[in-house]
């Protein structure tokens, strides 16, 4: 995983029992972890209506009857705040934004798949693609057609978060597209898994797949040969009756040809032996590209996560964990005595890297701004003091009941 991560790649529950092995009041710190993540989980909720309600004019996988229609304006807005919803969460997800460049860069490499892709990014209004989970990893890919194999080192994302909105239909008419695989003017959001950084342009619903110059020299140099084949052995006795023939017609021949039956014959099996090599090689054609897609089809179906509303739900469980583990680990380490926003950050990085073998890059300020939110530090000379075990839970139980409490009724 890269060292600039903020992304913390345990499971929750196994973070919490190291935790609390080293906390001096094990229990009291299980207690804990539970009433924080109920608060944390609750005020995520807020955020899932948030944007399932921006989502709605745009939601192609709605099943429920539509009581209402949105105006021009009203879409606009709710695109904005889907978009500004969307990347909050997925920060607090501890995704990282893919640049255009590295967008860019796959669209222009070669793929793993083995496959040459193309991608018109113009044809998008707003695209954002988010990654987390990188690694090195090395996979044996085959070359000289099959015959052997070699290992190959990529760099993979665990996750990719796609969101996209399509140009209205204006655009593709202007330029003489039809008979689109998408909808003008949509939206699309999307998770996968496990996609080679070298392939994210084939995540994008408008990838076309075409043929490498590889391809084209293994279909073209065959289809050439058995052609010549075809005109030596087939056809040029055909041909040659035909050329003699029409030589007359035009005048440019005096002698009149004498084609009988048999020579009628030559002529319809010379033809047909043409139309034939024709449609095999047309027909080999189509099956390779018909491949190339089922490759590409495969790939997609065994890395895609989630769709649409379901991604929001997806990414709230994840970012809330992340907030947890964060108020957790700073937390657990500020019991131990005060310390500065610098001194608990290089206290963490170096015991994960010693007790867990592992590098992320904590994100110390979001941590002590949520602890702060939550009442459960205080600050004095730049030094962050945690209350105790006690006292927070004390103070996330009144949080939690104020939640429910029912407004007072006016007088």
């Amino acid at each position: 995983m890269s060292a600039a991560e903020r992304w913390i790649p345990f499971r929750l529950r196994d973070l919490v029992d190291i935790l609390a092995t080293e906390s001096s009041e094990p229990e009291r710190f299980r207690e804990l972890h539970r009433i924080v993540a109920a608060v944390v989980h609750h005020e995520y909720r807020q955020e899932l209506e948030r944007l399932k309600d921006a989502y709605a004019p745009f939601n192609p996988d709605a099943d429920h009857r539509v009581i209402r229609t949105w105006s021009d304006d009203e879409r606009t807005e709710c695109q904005r705040v889907l978009v500004a919803a969307l990347t909050d969460l997925v920060e607090a997800a501890n995704y990282e934004a893919v640049g255009r460049e590295v967008l860019g860069g796959a669209v222009e490499g070669e793929s793993l798949l083995k496959l040459r892709l193309h991608v018109d990014l113009d044809d998008f209004d707003e695209i954002l693609f988010f990654r987390r989970g990188l690694s090195r990893r090395t996979e044996e890919v085959s070359h000289l057609f099959g015959l052997r194999h070699k290992p190959v080192e990529f760099t993979n994302c665990a996750r990719i978060l796609i969101y996209l909105k399509f140009r209205d239909a204006e655009h593709f008419e202007a330029a003489g597209r039809r008979d689109l695989p998408f909808e003008p003017g949509s939206t699309i959001i999307k998770l996968f898994q496990d996609v080679p950084r070298a392939d994210l342009e084939m995540l994008l619903p408008n990838t076309e797949v075409r043929m490498r110059t590889t391809d084209k020299l293994v279909i073209g140099v065959p289809a050439l040969l058995s052609g010549l084949v075809v005109l030596v052995t087939k056809v040029a006795s055909s041909l040659g009756l035909l050329v003699l023939l029409v030589l007359f017609w035009v005048g440019v021949r005096d002698d009149e040809v004498d084609i009988g039956q048999t020579q009628l014959a030559a002529i319809a099996l010379g033809l047909g032996s043409l139309l034939a090599f024709g449609w095999r090689q047309w027909t080999k054609f189509k099956n390779r590209r018909i491949q190339f897609m089922k490759t590409l089809s495969e790939n997609l179906y065994f890395r895609n996560l989630d769709n649409d509303v379901g991604v929001f739900h997806h990414l709230l469980d994840a970012a809330a964990e992340e907030e947890i583990k964060e108020i957790l680990l700073a937390l657990h380490f500020l019991t131990d005595g005060p310390e500065t926003a610098d001194g608990l950050d290089e206290r963490i990085e170096a015991w994960s890297a010693e007790h867990l073998d592992c590098v992320f890059d904590f994100d110390v300020r979001d941590a002590l701004d949520k602890l702060g939110d939550l009442g459960l530090i205080e600050v004095r000379d730049d030094e962050h003091h945690a209350v105790s075990l006690d006292e927070a839970r004390r103070r996330l139980d009144q949080r939690w009941d104020a939640y429910f409490a029912a407004p007072a009724l006016p007088r």
